[in-house]
Formats: structure tokens, sequence, C-alpha cells
């Protein structure tokens, strides 16, 4: 079947995409799609941090001014992060360590930075961590199940080729080359002489997944917790099994220096592993006699 030119499909789904555009121009500045997701994912992540908060019984505002600083050490952590595990490139190439204009933010490197943020923030005004954590890391899955759409309009973050019911069939000409595989190159496909790799949409099933986990952490925020930072725990443990399975999919993967290891899929491992840990440790210490 023909799809004359188009720059994105699902096959299988019969959804075609003529044009996909990732930015648009105001008064001549060019704006990327990528950033204007990522800011709705940040200020809906906060509407549902604050949100949590009144269920709570907490000060919403509290939220709000955590998140001013939280923002800005997680989109620097995020930028570290990627600098550091593709220092092969950048230090040939100094200049464009702080072009994130041009991409390049791991949102590991986020999380990690914006928890070191929340243990300074909750020492500085003595209030409980793991209370501010609980509804923190709502927002948190909020922001990224939203940010993960920037992925799909930049043509980025798939895995490698797959003929199931999801695959996505992307222009070439739109992709950054060094994302595709020899296992995608060698199922290109030409329809018309346009050349189209055929994929995972991994940034969906990540962005699915996290909708999913959120909606659980709700559910049992309101009626199973039994600890502060168990939803923390939790939250470690539900996006550390999705992100192990779908980080393998996925073919831009930052990696261990000097080995063939995915490193955020090794840090998703050890994270849920030790969220496991704790979850079963606490429950039976809750259950011990006293």
């Amino acid at each position: 079947m023909s799809y004359h030119g188009a720059d994105l499909i699902f096959p299988h789904l019969g959804i075609v995409i003529s044009h996909l555009p990732n930015h648009i121009t105001v008064f001549g500045f060019r704006i990327a799609f990528y950033g204007i997701i990522i800011g709705c994912g940040m200020i809906l992540g906060l509407l549902v941090a604050q949100w949590d908060a009144r269920r709570r019984g907490q000060d919403p505002e509290l939220y709000l001014d955590f998140a001013l600083y939280a923002i800005i050490f997680a989109i620097i952590g995020a930028r570290i992060y990627y600098v550091v595990f593709e220092w092969g490139y950048y230090s040939q190439h100094p200049e464009q360590i702080l072009n994130i204009r041009g991409g390049g933010l791991a949102i590991y490197g986020g999380i990690i930075a914006a928890f070191l943020t929340a243990i300074v923030y909750t020492r500085i005004h003595r209030i409980s961590f793991l209370s501010l954590a609980d509804t923190g890391v709502l927002g948190l899955l909020t922001g990224q199940l939203i940010g993960r759409w920037g992925n799909f309009f930049n043509c980025e973050a798939f895995g490698g080729y797959t003929d199931s019911l999801f695959a996505m069939r992307i222009r070439e000409a739109l992709v950054n080359p060094s994302m595709i595989s020899e296992e995608v190159a060698a199922h290109r496909i030409l329809d018309e002489g346009v050349a189209y790799i055929q994929v995972h949409p991994t940034f969906l099933y990540e962005s699915l997944w996290n909708l999913c986990s959120l909606l659980f952490l709700i559910w049992f925020g309101k009626h199973r917790q039994k600890w502060t930072g168990q939803i923390t725990v939790l939250y470690f443990l539900c996006y550390g099994i999705g992100r192990f399975l779908i980080e393998g999919l996925r073919t831009d993967q930052l990696l261990i220096p000097g080995t063939s290891l995915a490193v955020s899929q090794c840090l998703s491992a050890v994270l849920a592993a030790a969220a496991a840990i704790i979850l079963v440790i606490m429950r039976f210490h809750r259950k011990r006699p006293r």
C-alpha cells in the first residue's frame, strides 16, 4: 500500500500523518514542540502534585515553591547526565555542551537532580522529605508521560525493527542517522522512492506505562498506603521495571563507557530491585510483634 510520501504511518492501525512538524515560528523565533511539550508536562505535573497535596492536607503552595528550584536543577542534571555518557562526542565539541537546543537531556539525570534538590529543600524548611516525595513523584510521573511525546515530534527515542500491531513507520529523512541501527536499516522500506524505517514506538510504550503507573499510585495513595515513603518506593519499582524493559528495545541508548551496557537499563534494574527489597523489608517489619 502506498502512503504518498507521508511523514509517519502506523500501518497496522491505519493512522497516517502526512506532515509532522517539530516546531512553530513566532515573530521569526523558532520554538520546538519538544520544549513546548516538556513545559506543558511540568505545568500539569505541578497541578497534579498540588491536587495531591490538598488531598493529603498539605500546603499546595509549598510545591510551587519547590518546583521553581527543582525544574531548574532537573534540567541541569539531565544535561550533565547526557554529556557525561556522551563524553566521547562532547570532549571533541566542548562548545556544544551548553547547547540544549540541539538535544540531549536524559530523564534519569533530571530525576537524580530533583531528588537531591528535594533533600536540600526539605532540610532547609524542616519538613518531611518522604512526605514531599510521595506527592512529588505523582507530578514527576505526569511530566514524564507527557514529556515523552516530545520524542514523537522529534522522531527519536524509538526501538528496533518490528512488524507488530503498534509498528511505526517514519520517513528516514526525518531521523538522525546515528539512531538507525543495522537491523533497522536492513528492513528499510521504499515507497514510491521514499525511504522509511519501521520501528517500535518506545516513546508511546513508556508514556502509556507511566500513565498506568500514575493511576495505580494515585489509587494506592488513596486506599492502601501504610507508611510515609511507600508511594516513592513504588514509583521507583514501577518506573524501574517499565524503563528496564523498554530501554532494551531502543536504538539510541547511552552506554556505560567501555561496555555495551545501557546505563539507563542498568540503573533501572538497580532501582527496581532496591525498591522491591525495601517493600519486602517494610512488610515484614510492620508485621513483627512489638
